[in-house]
């Protein structure tokens, strides 16, 4: 995310603050209640922006709206489909004009959870998230007031703003109805959660079990960084896939040298559905994943020391990657509550 873009939406924010002459009163909103998955700990919720139902469907709404891009050609469910888990299937999601974006597009499951938005963490919430890819001119290339002006016209859009939040539709009721919407995207059913949490030992073939052993073994420690119900500590690590880092990742942010190369541990929830892997979509497979761990990374000056070598036997390897193609929650992909 380009440093601009981060300005543009921290001053953007400052003003997208509730109208005291307006109300936004939980009471004239139908409260939506989050089904946690067992083993899942409550999102942290905004105060100014409370899940309600009303909230929530207009979120939705915008979400698959096209009128976002400046041409009309593109929603944010263009680049985040229900069917690969709400990620893309190429390296970089194409935006308006058919430009090529700048990372790959990452899942938005569980994205209630994450902490710091972005590959590099530069975004702190979702509510400001929104706004990036809507300024980014390879993305969506368009102005939020100018999208304001033109929704507010929309009968429809203007009715449900004035359930949700109770005042007309500006950029505060966007931001806010998106993020609401996204917070409600949750994926906890794959077969590793009913074999670990649901207490169904048949969910997870025998060499699914082997693999998910060898995941959290010391072998291969891939459970050190994929922790927890997420499968991610939310960390920023340098795997060592590059000698020298095209995407310098958190250091954009931090400008820290010793950042180089540091991407956020991504959650491998639905991992076998979010080909092409890392921030660039340079792996095509998770056996090339696999192998780029055995191989213990180039050896970058900032590389983790958690990456180290080791050997698997091909079957070891088969395990290994059955294990992570069992993290995947058929229901997130039928799910209608998301559908357009």
């Amino acid at each position: 995310m380009r440093w601009e873009f981060l300005y543009i939406t921290f001053v953007l924010l400052l003003g997208c603050k509730p109208e005291k002459s307006q109300t936004t009163d939980l009471e004239v909103n139908t409260l939506y209640t989050l089904l946690l998955p067992t083993g899942f700990t409550p999102p942290d919720i905004p105060a100014d922006n409370q899940l309600t139902e009303e909230r929530v469907a207009l979120g939705k709404l915008l979400f698959h709206d096209t009128r976002l891009s400046i041409d009309n050609s593109i929603s944010c469910a263009s680049c985040h489909l229900q069917s690969l888990a709400f990620a893309d299937e190429v390296p970089f999601s194409f935006g308006i004009n058919n430009a090529e974006g700048l990372r790959n597009a990452p899942s938005l499951a569980n994205v209630a959870w994450q902490e710091r938005l972005f590959a590099d963490g530069g975004v702190p919430n979702l509510e400001m998230q929104v706004i990036a890819p809507l300024h980014d001119p390879v993305e969506m290339g368009h102005h939020i007031p100018d999208i304001v002006a033109q929704l507010k016209q929309d009968p429809t859009i203007q009715h449900m703003s004035q359930l949700a939040y109770g005042r007309e539709f500006d950029t505060f009721v966007i931001t806010r109805a998106i993020a609401t919407f996204e917070r409600t995207i949750i994926s906890g059913q794959s077969r590793y959660d009913q074999y670990l949490y649901q207490g169904n030992e048949a969910a997870l073939s025998q060499a699914e079990k082997n693999g998910m052993d060898l995941f959290f073994s010391e072998q291969t420690q891939c459970g050190n960084c994929h922790s927890g119900f997420m499968l991610s500590d939310m960390t920023f690590q340098n795997i060592g896939l590059y000698d020298e880092y095209e995407d310098i990742g958190r250091e954009r942010i931090s400008l820290d040298p010793m950042d180089n190369g540091k991407f956020k541990v991504p959650s491998l929830r639905n991992v076998g559905l979010t080909a092409p892997y890392m921030h660039d979509g340079s792996l095509e497979t998770l056996e090339e994943v696999v192998l780029h761990f055995e191989n213990g990374g180039v050896g970058h000056p900032n590389q983790s020391e958690l990456i180290a070598p080791f050997e698997l036997t091909e079957i070891e390897r088969q395990d290994l990657i059955a294990f992570l193609n069992s993290l995947t929650d058929e229901t997130l992909l039928s799910n209608s509550a998301y559908a357009p």
